[in-house]
């Protein structure tokens, strides 16, 4: 199939005359910068790259100024996977695996995660705001365990579907709203009112059915336009401006410093006279941030410490 989609955004769109929203996303570069530094195996990959994309949409889906962390936590062989996504939709994710315990091949999130919860929390930029939904992981796909978050959580019906493979990941959202509420007045038709919202609901059926019909390949490789008029051409849509979506690692020196410090100068200190240095490590873009004695002796002030081959979250 020709590539014919639009890199690295996100479409919103609606139905004019249905209470149902929807997203659409594509990433290309960013999704390559992510992996840039890392080797997964395949069943790994593709399970993070349906993470990261859905970060991305449920990011998008809501009002925030901050940052959103979708997690997978398990005890099978892929036992932690993290997606985080801005309100500016800069995204990174990364996934920790015991290589050894990994099927062969394709595997379901049960599979790769086993026994586990899928935790989607929301932070304010000033983290002085904290909302955290958790759902078990149920199903063999991360998009029903994410409808199921949302049926939980955001009483608000969902449906999601996610493609991802080593050169890109794609998804859409579609989404129920609630229907605007009608006058309570004594001569309200009762029974009109329920024949209003059966339409509503066969048309949400309706919806979800065509966009059943849709296949992976066409996820991954048609404009976003040319998928909506091959799924709802009998529709009337709007479709909004691009957004732009983009790889965004919020480590940093300073934020080195703050966890160096954290730690103290007896454990920096013991490091450092061991191995010369303070080497700390992004766990997900793989960025070095290293530490001399001076680099160290500053830090403290007057005390010289360091840290050896530390991670950095």
């Amino acid at each position: 199939m020709t590539d014919l989609h639009d890199s690295d955004c996100l479409h919103r769109f609606d139905f004019e005359h249905l209470p149902i929203r929807g997203l659409l996303i594509h990433m290309d570069a960013s999704w390559l910068a992510l992996l840039e530094h890392r080797e997964y195996p395949q069943a790994v990959r593709t399970i993070l790259g349906e993470a990261v994309v859905a970060s991305v949409m449920l990011a998008a889906s809501v009002k925030f100024d901050g940052q959103l962390t979708l997690q997978l936590k398990g005890e099978g062989p892929m036992h932690l996977l993290l997606a985080q996504c801005t309100s500016g939709l800069g995204v990174r994710g990364l996934a920790r695996y015991r290589s050894d315990q990994l099927p062969v091949g394709e595997a379901s999130v049960q599979e790769l995660a086993g026994e586990g919860n899928l935790t989607v929390t929301l932070e304010s930029e000033d983290l002085q705001q904290r909302y955290q939904g958790v759902v078990p992981m149920s199903g063999a796909r991360l998009a029903t365990c994410l409808e199921a978050y949302f049926e939980q959580s955001e009483q608000l019906p969902t449906r999601l579907w996610l493609h991802a493979d080593e050169q890109g990941v794609s998804g859409m959202l579609l989404q129920r709203l609630p229907t605007p509420k009608r006058s309570e007045e004594p001569d309200t038709d009762v029974g009109l009112e329920q024949k209003v919202e059966q339409q509503l609901e066969d048309d949400w059926q309706r919806v979800q059915l065509i966009a059943d019909t849709l296949k992976s390949d066409e996820l991954k490789g048609l404009a976003d336009r040319e998928i909506l008029r091959r799924l709802f051409s009998e529709d009337d849509l709007r479709l909004f401006d691009s957004v732009p979506v983009y790889f965004k690692c919020r480590c940093s020196r300073e934020r080195v410093c703050s966890m160096l410090q954290a730690l103290g100068s007896e454990e920096v200190q013991g490091i450092l006279a061991e191995q010369g240095q303070v080497e700390v490590n992004c766990d997900f873009c793989n960025r070095a941030y290293v530490f001399d004695a001076v680099d160290v002796a500053q830090l403290f002030v007057s005390a010289t410490s360091g840290l050896g081959n530390q991670s950095l979250h």
